[in-house]
């Protein structure tokens, strides 16, 4: 994770950031601490990469690249506004001895758009990462890479509208997906969670799972009732300062996979 002592809305790259609309960065300190502390105490452990001055979206480190094992790769962002934050990342995971560690060559937004299902990686395109960076991520990583279509500006990133539960089971918003990627994720995970408009309109999808505790806004009130129903445990968080620039818990968290 990366605090957001940098945190601020000054450009639009989505259709959640207005730089019009004022930033309390008091509270999202306090949310984002939250955040933190709520993942220790349900037995994480937290690593937190320093900000960097000048790059208010830093705080989102699940864009920051993908760690699984020992092999690791930075991203490489769309906007020009972000791009400095791969470089950032990828001196982080130089430092802390990741010895299969790339930079991307193709645009590559991490976990914004890569997210690992037990063996099987599920990539998103259509805004941001590249149909390109798929074969490098499969590449680099030895893993088999699903691509799924976005379709709507709004849920610009695939954890937006995707949320991993278990090595088997997911939960997702099927009107951001083109057609034929839909038909994908329903023959892939015919048991999964199907969320709903207002889910999805608070970015109720954009959450963490260990497998059985799953964080996530604790605005999606109807997705956190439907995980209860299936044997999880939901942990709601309020991340509605955070929700300003587009992003909520999964956003703030770059997984590390073993």
């Amino acid at each position: 994770m990366c605090r957001p002592d940098y945190f601020e809305v000054t450009y639009s790259i989505n259709p959640w950031m207005d730089p019009t609309e004022p930033v309390d960065r008091s509270l999202a300190l306090l949310q984002w601490e939250t955040l933190r502390a709520t993942y220790e105490e349900y037995g994480h452990k937290v690593d937190v990469v320093p900000g960097v001055p000048g790059l208010p979206d830093m705080v989102f480190a699940a864009n920051g690249g993908l760690i699984i094992g020992d092999r690791a790769m930075s991203a490489k962002f769309t906007h020009p506004e972000r791009a400095a934050e791969g470089p950032a990342y990828h001196r982080w995971f130089a430092q802390h001895g990741l010895a299969g560690l790339v930079d991307a060559k193709e645009v590559n937004e991490g976990e914004g758009d890569f997210l690992l299902v037990g063996d099987r990686m599920l990539a998103g395109m259509g805004f941001r990462s590249s149909l390109a960076a798929h074969q490098e991520v499969a590449q680099h990583f030895s893993r088999p890479v699903v691509s799924l279509e976005l379709v709507d500006p709004r849920f610009y990133h695939l954890d937006t509208v995707l949320l991993p539960l278990d090595d088997t089971t997911i939960a997702y918003f099927p009107p951001a997906f083109s057609p034929a990627s839909q038909a994908v994720l329903t023959e892939l995970y015919p048991d999964a969670i199907v969320a709903t408009d207002a889910d999805a309109e608070v970015l109720g999808l954009n959450g963490v799972s260990d497998g059985f505790n799953v964080f996530l806004s604790d605005k999606a009130t109807t997705l956190i009732e439907s995980l209860r129903t299936r044997g999880y445990n939901p942990v709601g968080i309020d991340m509605s300062e955070l929700l300003k620039a587009g992003g909520s818990v999964k956003c703030c968290t770059l997984e590390v996979h073993e």
